[in-house]
């Protein structure tokens, strides 16, 4: 019979906790300058200094979450930022043509990125209240 391997799990360093609290704070602070603002909450997440400078932390600590619940922390966090970033370019490369075309492009835009700023939301908000919990995010 086939065994899963053996991972073990560390404790991580609380820290570390601490250090995954300030990333998804700086998410949340990205998202309601979003919606505080004229700026799009999906354009503050991806091109707002605090969300970026996120990003850069997940990506400078990664190695240190490895084998805690800490890990699925920093790839959600990471994987919601270039996940919306794609998401952002498949929406302008549907609306582009149909602005041209048609005059729809317009609501298209407006849509896909209303539908996706609640997305990141459930995202950050899902990941954090996990984290506050003590415990790995599951994608789903």
């Amino acid at each position: 019979m086939n065994q899963p391997p053996d991972v073990t799990q560390h404790v991580p360093d609380n820290g570390l906790v601490q250090y995954t609290q300030s990333i998804y704070a700086l998410h949340a602070l990205s998202v309601a300058i979003g919606i505080l603002t004229t700026a799009s909450i999906v354009g503050r997440f991806i091109f707002g200094l605090p969300s970026i400078i996120a990003v850069v932390m997940n990506y400078a600590r990664r190695d240190q979450a490895r084998n805690t619940y800490l890990e699925s922390h920093f790839a959600w966090q990471i994987r919601t930022f270039w996940f919306a970033l794609l998401w952002v370019l498949v929406i302008s490369i549907i609306a582009a043509p149909l602005l041209l075309a048609l005059g729809l492009g317009v609501l298209v835009w407006i849509a896909g990125l209303a539908i996706l700023g609640l997305w990141v939301i459930y995202r950050v908000l899902r990941g954090w209240l996990t984290l506050r919990d003590g415990r790995a995010v599951k994608a789903g």
